[in-house]
């Protein structure tokens, strides 16, 4: 019998084997769209690289080991992703997600699936109550974002996978923030995990892609059709990139995590420093969750300076030198953000601000520099 493989070892050798054409270590980038046939049919698992691909083949199996899944599937960005999983529903369905997502989420959800006739609840769902308040019988997904973004809220993934059972609804949770390494979704009764690669699991802010891993065999060859179906795939050097960076996902969050372990105490105790969202702090409403079902706390932080607005937030980042002012997170650099007029902006304002996402709110993903060098370019930018 195979041995089980602890996480740090999955990471590298989940679901890899030498290449069986000249024992290669690492899968070779397979840049074909096409596959010789011996007759029609006739081929060696492959046919066309929209269905299947070597190297998208390699990854898809590294995520579904490292996820603790059965089936993995790649797909062209974390938004294709999301958008197989609502090409599961029909009109009249409808989806409960978190109340404060990730923008391009509640616009694919409101401006893509709503005219379509798919109804969506957005509920703070660290109440398991409120959520089971909302369900009715046209209730198909419970759609979890978990620390949600940029409130780092947490959300108790068992329960909502014991709350999903009970009704017979399908449980997906985005794990971007967390990464695998800080939590596995499924392990916790989720149905469906689903990642923008893009972040950590790449880890280099030089690819785009998305994730689905699932346990279930009937799921995943539904995912699997839409997938091909629609055919928002990743190329092959998109899927070696990612392989790649899946290899030191561990080494990384380590650091990721010290890092912004420190920033946050360090924002939390700055006279100038009006709030600090972070699971790790004791005062966290859901801090116990978060020590429950997460290795660590995450690298992911947001904070609010003491008397700011719209135009002082934006000037605060402005000054950032070390700290990159860019959309996007889990890059071994560290960014900065403005949620309000950039990863939510598609938010409108009022919802935005009734979930937290208030206008002097800044969002930090703590990479893995010298964290000194980090915390003298908040303080020179902060003043």
């Amino acid at each position: 019998m195979e041995k089980k493989l602890r996480f740090n070892s999955l990471t590298i050798h989940g679901g890899q084997a030498p290449d069986p054409a000249y024992g290669a270590v690492m899968p070779p980038i397979y840049q074909t769209s096409t596959y010789a046939q011996t007759t029609p049919g006739g081929h060696k698992g492959f046919e066309y690289s929209r269905t299947h691909n070597p190297t998208r083949q390699a990854l898809e199996k590294n995520l579904a080991h490292i996820e603790h899944g059965a089936f993995g599937l790649a797909f062209a960005s974390g938004l294709a992703a999301m958008d197989a999983v609502m090409k599961l529903l029909k009109p009249s369905d409808e989806v409960i997600a978190t109340d404060d997502l990730y923008g391009g989420s509640y616009r694919l959800f409101t401006k893509i699936f709503e005219p379509y006739g798919i109804h969506f609840r957005f509920v703070p769902m660290q109440s398991t109550e409120k959520v089971a308040q909302q369900i009715t019988p046209k209730t198909k997904l419970l759609w979890v974002e978990t620390p949600t973004n940029p409130m780092m809220n947490v959300i108790d993934i068992t329960a909502m996978a014991n709350l999903a059972k009970h009704h017979k609804l399908l449980l997906a949770v985005d794990n971007t923030f967390a990464s695998p390494y800080l939590q596995q979704p499924l392990t916790m009764g989720a149905d469906i995990v689903m990642h923008s690669a893009t972040k950590y699991l790449a880890g280099h802010s030089d690819v785009v892609l998305g994730a689905l891993i699932t346990n279930d065999a009937s799921l995943a060859e539904r995912l699997s059709f839409i997938q091909n179906a629609s055919g928002a795939v990743p190329g092959p050097f998109d899927s070696f990139l990612t392989l790649r960076g899946i290899k030191t996902l561990h080494v990384r969050m380590e650091r990721h995590c010290q890092n912004a372990a420190t920033i946050a105490q360090y924002l939390a105790h700055h006279p100038k420093i009006e709030s600090v969202n972070w699971p790790g702090f004791d005062h966290h409403p859901n801090h116990t969750i978060a020590q429950a079902q997460m290795k660590d706390f995450g690298a992911m932080l947001s904070f609010v300076p003491k008397g700011a607005n719209h135009q002082t937030a934006i000037a605060l980042v402005e000054k950032l030198k070390l700290f990159t002012l860019a959309e996007s997170l889990g890059g071994v650099e560290s960014l900065a953000g403005h949620p309000a007029s950039m990863t939510h902006a598609s938010i409108p304002k009022d919802l935005r601000e009734k979930s937290g996402v208030v206008d002097a709110l800044i969002r930090l993903s703590v990479g893995i520099e010298d964290v000194q060098d980090l915390i003298e370019d908040l303080e020179q930018a902060i003043g």
